[in-house]
C-alpha cells in the first residue's frame, strides 16, 4: 500500500515557487521571505524532497554541454508489456526523462542526449529496439530551445508568487 503524502500547503506552495526561480536561494532567504524558521524550511524542503515532489537541481542546456543530439523517442509498446518496458527503458542512462502517455497511440514518450550520431544508433535506439513488447519507435531531433522554464509555480499557486 502506497503512503499517503500530505497535501501541499501555502508554505509548501511559496516554498517551491521561491526554489522554482533560484534554486541556489539559501534556507535563511526562504524563511525570512515566507516569515517561518529555518528549521521549518529545512525539514519541509527534507520531506517534499523525500516524497518526490520536487528535486533541487541545476538545469542545463545539453547542446551547450556538448551533446549534439538531443530530442524526443515516442515508442508504442504492446500494452500487455507496458510494465516490463517501462523498467527496461529506465535502465538506458541516455533516456534522462521518460513518461508514460495516452492518446491515440498509448506508449511512452522519453527525452534523450547522445554525443554523437554513433552513440545514438547504439545506445538508445538498439537498446530499445532490443526490449520485448515495443512495437514502433519514432523520433525527433532537437534544432534550439525555444522556451524552457520550470518556474510555473504549484497548481494551487499557479502565476508562481509566494
Amino acid at each position: 500500500m502506497k503512503k499517503r503524502i500530505k497535501p501541499l500547503d501555502r508554505i509548501d506552495c511559496d516554498l517551491i515557487s521561491l526554489l522554482q526561480k533560484d534554486g541556489r536561494i539559501s534556507n535563511i532567504d526562504i524563511a525570512k521571505k515566507i516569515n517561518i524558521s529555518e528549521g521549518t524550511v529545512r525539514s519541509r524542503l527534507n520531506r517534499l524532497i523525500k516524497n518526490e515532489i520536487i528535486q533541487i537541481v541545476a538545469v542545463s542546456n545539453p547542446i551547450k554541454l556538448g551533446f549534439n543530439i538531443v530530442g524526443h523517442v515516442r515508442i508504442s509498446v504492446d500494452n500487455t508489456m507496458m510494465d516490463r518496458v517501462m523498467s527496461q527503458l529506465k535502465e538506458i542512462d541516455m533516456l534522462w526523462f521518460i513518461v508514460a502517455t495516452t492518446g491515440a497511440n498509448t506508449g511512452i514518450d522519453a527525452e534523450f542526449i547522445a554525443k554523437d550520431l554513433d552513440e545514438f544508433n547504439e545506445s538508445i535506439l538498439g537498446k530499445i529496439r532490443e526490449i520485448e513488447g515495443v512495437t514502433k519507435i519514432e523520433t525527433t531531433l532537437t534544432l534550439e530551445f525555444l522556451k524552457r522554464r520550470y518556474d510555473w509555480g504549484t497548481a494551487n499557486n499557479l502565476n508562481g508568487q509566494p
